[in-house]
């Protein structure tokens, strides 16, 4: 039974790669040290002897018993809200905990696979976004401690493999969603719906004409496992290319709800926030035969199912 480390296990992605790979056959030993991962994503899989879970902060050190033959390294705070009320523990999580986890590779000879992002690519010039555009970052914006924590986590998995010959994979996810997102996340997807079941306003930034591409979860894990497996050790963006502006997205998700009380407002747009959003995946579709197969509206669908039963609505008195 081939053996995988699975970091930020109880988060969103974590959790659904756990489920994945529990399904493909594989022993999967999950570790995270909460910060923003939940146990309960992940309470189903401890009964399974191919299941094993380390509450473990990654960026003091690693250290996993036996054989490892894959890693996946998915922890990282992962929302605006997130990393700017927890900077440093995001800048080091994605230097210091990627250093370990790829000496871990090297110890163990492993091939690991690690979480970068589109925010690499910061607020595009480049328009769909290709993996080989260098981006546009403010390097000391209130974003840059997520945007050059993952372009760290780029360059240092580089030069493991080009110095020491470790098998890596990079992997650039654009917005993804799905069930097991977090109701006080912050980005705009568990905001609208939250909002919507509650029937507040639907928070739109600016005048809501930025743009985005939602990938549902279970494409996401989909070019997850194929990436893992394949021969290639170049940034590969994993997304659905299927562009939304905001404001478009909110009435969607208004007509989806139904609830009479929601409408859109709108406030100011934070500073260094993208315009556009939208992933150039020749790559995946040629290299790893990958491309979304999950619809938006019917990706929503199944989203709203898991936010209705996770949303308090406050009681009328």
């Amino acid at each position: 039974m081939k053996r995988i480390l699975i970091t930020g296990a109880a988060g969103f992605l974590g959790s659904h790669l756990c489920d994945r790979f529990i399904k493909e056959g594989y022993h999967v030993i999950g570790m995270d040290n909460l910060l923003t991962g939940n146990m309960a994503n992940i309470e189903h899989l401890f009964p399974l002897k191919q299941f094993e879970f380390y509450n473990h902060d990654i960026t003091t050190y690693v250290h996993v018993p036996g054989r490892i033959d894959y890693i996946l390294h998915f922890a990282s705070p992962a929302s605006p809200i997130d990393y700017l009320k927890m900077p440093i523990q995001t800048m080091k999580v994605g230097a210091l905990g990627t250093h370990n986890l790829l000496g871990v590779a090297k110890d163990k000879n492993a091939r690991i696979l690690v979480a970068s992002t589109s925010e690499v690519y910061g607020d595009p010039l480049v328009h769909p976004q290709v993996e080989e555009y260098w981006g546009n970052v403010n390097p000391i914006g209130p974003r840059g401690v997520y945007d050059e924590a993952k372009r760290f986590l780029e360059a240092i998995t580089m030069a493991y493999h080009n110095y020491h010959g470790v098998e890596t994979r990079i992997i650039r996810i654009f917005n993804t969603y799905g069930p097991r997102m977090r109701v006080n996340d912050g980005r705009v997807l568990p905001a609208f719906f939250s909002q919507a079941i509650r029937g507040e306003g639907l928070t739109v930034f600016g005048d809501g004409s930025q743009t985005r591409s939602f990938c549902y979860v279970d494409d996401l894990v989909e070019g997850i496992y194929r990436l893992l497996l394949s021969d290639y050790h170049l940034p590969v963006n994993i997304g659905n290319p299927d562009e939304i502006t905001i404001k478009e997205f909110g009435e969607e998700i208004l007509t989806l709800v139904g609830n009479p009380k929601a409408k859109l407002i709108y406030k100011d747009l934070p500073k260094d926030d993208p315009k556009q959003r939208k992933p150039h995946i020749e790559k995946a579709q040629k290299i790893l035969g990958w491309e979304p197969k999950v619809s938006r509206a019917e990706g929503l669908k199944r989203t709203y199912e898991y936010f209705k039963t996770v949303v308090q609505v406050p009681e009328v008195v």
